[in-house]
């Protein structure tokens, strides 16, 4: 993977998957070696971060290189310079670009232009560093990804897209509860059921919560109104309502079913505090696991021989 790009989770192939998944466990055992020593990644943020701008400084930092963050108010991508001149001026200071947009079209505009890896950190359409760090978490407490049951309660958002399509990478069954209006893409859903039929898995799209949740292994929601939306907040918040995963609704997954949840989360909306706070709930662990899955990516893309 030396070299390439990650604008999406579709730009992984199964085994792909399957090395970055295994790197990331072998990184997290036993420590990182200094794979990306003299080499800087160029941290380009439209939108703010905790977990994802911490992960990347820490993990490039762990991998003996370093990285710069530069905010929206420092860079104003397509507002104070054109996409393409920061792609092409970046290329010569840096090794790699990892960027947070609103856009993803932003995102294939730096890949065009720039000479160096680009990184989707998230975009309004995908967020797949955080699919692996999910998958991760998966596979760390069940053991296997092929065939668990991946219950998603809520927003066809860019965190369900994503999830939706590594699951059918790794031959999970992924099924997603949404309101209407507010499920996954098209597009999204038949990418995902492409990549099922050759896995093994699945992808199942129900209205009810209740339909997906039962005798799932993993049950995972996110808010409802994203960075963005906040003008559909109202709206929102009356499309969701029964959609709050709470303790009635894990009792009817698997009883060592997980709860998993990308962070922030709003408590009392999408999840209650006795879930995420209860011994079924995996959060932290997975947001621990953007680090990992992420020094993993990078080290694939940038390090001069094999990851490990």
């Amino acid at each position: 993977m030396r070299g390439r790009d990650l604008l999406s989770i579709r730009d992984l192939s199964p085994d792909e998957l399957d090395m970055l998944i295994r790197t990331a466990l072998s990184m997290k055992r036993d420590g990182s070696p200094p794979l990306l020593q003299g080499k800087t990644a160029a941290l380009v943020f439209e939108k703010p971060s905790l977990r994802t701008r911490v992960s990347f400084e820490v993990g490039m930092k762990q991998l003996g290189g370093s990285a710069i963050y530069l905010s929206q108010a420092e860079v104003g991508l397509g507002q104070r310079e054109p996409v393409r001149d920061v792609a092409r001026v970046l290329s010569h200071y840096v090794s790699a670009i990892v960027a947070r947009t609103y856009a993803q079209q932003t995102l294939v505009d730096l890949a065009e232009h720039a000479n160096v890896p680009v990184v989707n950190a998230l975009s309004d359409d995908e967020h797949p560093c955080q699919a692996l760090a999910d998958l991760l978490t998966v596979r760390e407490k069940k053991g296997k990804i092929a065939g668990v049951r991946i219950a998603f309660v809520g927003d066809g958002n860019n965190v369900s897209a994503s999830l939706a399509v590594a699951s059918a990478l790794a031959g999970a069954e992924f099924v997603i509860a949404s309101p209407p209006d507010y499920g996954l893409t098209a597009d999204i859903v038949e990418t995902a059921q492409t990549w099922a039929r050759r896995t093994g898995g699945s992808i199942e799209t129900v209205v009810k919560p209740e339909d997906a949740v039962k005798g799932a292994d993993v049950v995972y929601t996110d808010v409802w109104t994203s960075m963005g939306q906040e003008a559909e907040r109202h709206r929102r918040l009356e499309a969701f309502q029964g959609y709050q995963v709470n303790e009635a609704l894990m009792a009817l997954a698997k009883p060592d079913a997980i709860f998993m949840h990308d962070l922030p989360a709003h408590r009392g909306e999408e999840i209650t505090d006795e879930v995420i706070e209860g011994p079924q709930s995996v959060v932290f662990q997975q947001a621990e696991n953007r680090l990992h899955a992420q020094k993993a990516l990078l080290a694939a893309i940038m390090a001069e021989g094999p990851a490990l």
